[in-house]
């Protein structure tokens, strides 16, 4: 599969890591990055309170190491739009990408994210107000419309491309969906032939098999991965490889995911400072023991003790211990069924 263009930036490979608030901060975007993710993108950054100069805005849009730096911004009024892209292209981003695709509560009743597909014209004042403002390439996210009598994502789409959007990617359900059934990967298809820029395709994408599918029925580009890189952050750069060369790797060993949670675990805390860092890794380490486990096959009852060890621990060398000891269960759990 060929590797795809943002404006003049000509990206490794087609496999991107999705932005997810509480999720893609630093550390875990320099990981996937680091194990071969095509490119990894910002949490989601209100543009208001990063004009207004709020630490935690800030922090999000600064440069953290992370491979191209891409910072995503969320607003409704073009002012702030505007004055946020101009932040994130001081802060070293090489590229800034606008959320129309968002679809939590606390951000579509604040006119914000999917909400803007309710209103076409005024998404375009706000993506034409980003173009103008920088001199990067500007990149637009979107689900298929904000319910299934409003699929207007090949439109929203098409006047982007005219606004000057390089790229956009898809979510394959409307708003009202958020996370239920399946995306619908054929849909996106449309958004495709009406553009003539790459177009990207997310949704329930966490296989070799998922990927292929993806593609075929939608006929992107590219593929984003989201969910399926939460407690997976080799997914990504697994798949750009497979896209690459058709072979499937298996995943790591269990002594190397434990590697890659443990080092995870400490630059979070480092990031974070360790009152804070403690609660953000709860979820990763959440996710790393699910994978883990499910991997090797340990029973229920094993998995379900070792995680409530780790995850009830408040101390980070009794935290990383604990987890340890947890991977060599289940590593032995494994191995005692192979025999």
């Amino acid at each position: 599969m060929q590797t795809i263009s943002v404006g003049h930036i000509l990206l490794p490979n087609p496999v991107l890591l999705a932005p997810m608030s509480g999720v893609t901060d630093a550390p875990f975007r320099r990981m996937a990055a680091s194990l071969g993710a095509g490119l990894v993108i910002s949490e989601m950054t209100a543009c208001a309170a990063l004009a207004e100069g709020k630490r935690i805005a800030l922090r999000r849009v600064e440069d953290q190491r992370a491979g191209l730096h891409v910072v995503q911004l969320a607003g409704c009024e073009t002012r702030w739009m505007a004055e946020g892209a101009r932040i994130a292209v001081d802060a070293g981003a090489a590229i800034v990408d606008i959320n129309m695709g968002c679809p939590a509560k606390h951000v579509t009743n604040g006119a914000s994210g999917s909400a803007l597909m309710r209103d076409l014209d005024h998404a375009l004042t706000l993506i034409e107000a980003v173009v103008q403002a920088v001199r990067i390439p500007v990149t637009l996210k979107m689900r298929l419309g904000w319910d299934d009598f409003s699929r207007n994502a090949p439109e929203l789409a098409r006047r982007a491309e005219q606004a000057g959007i390089k790229l956009v990617t898809v979510h394959g359900r409307t708003r009202c969906q958020f996370y239920k059934g399946r995306a619908d990967w054929a849909a996106v298809r449309a958004v495709k032939a009406a553009v003539s820029i790459p177009v990207v395709v997310n949704g329930d994408i966490g296989s070799f098999d998922d990927a292929d599918a993806a593609l075929a029925a939608s006929g992107a580009d590219a593929v984003m991965i989201g969910r399926g890189a939460q407690g997976r952050p080799w997914f990504p750069g697994q798949l750009a490889r497979y896209l690459a060369t058709g072979r499937r790797e298996a995943s790591p060993r269990l002594s190397e995911q434990l590697a890659l949670s443990s080092a995870l675990y400490r630059e979070i805390l480092e990031h974070y400072g360790v009152a804070v860092g403690l609660r953000h890794a709860r979820k990763h380490l959440s996710w790393a023991l699910d994978t883990a486990a499910a991997i090797a096959g340990a029973p229920a009852h094993l998995a379900k003790m070792h995680r409530g060890g780790v995850l009830t621990a408040t101390d980070p060398p009794t935290v990383l211990r604990r987890l340890a000891d947890a991977f060599g269960a289940f590593d032995a759990s494994a191995t005692s069924l192979a025999a």
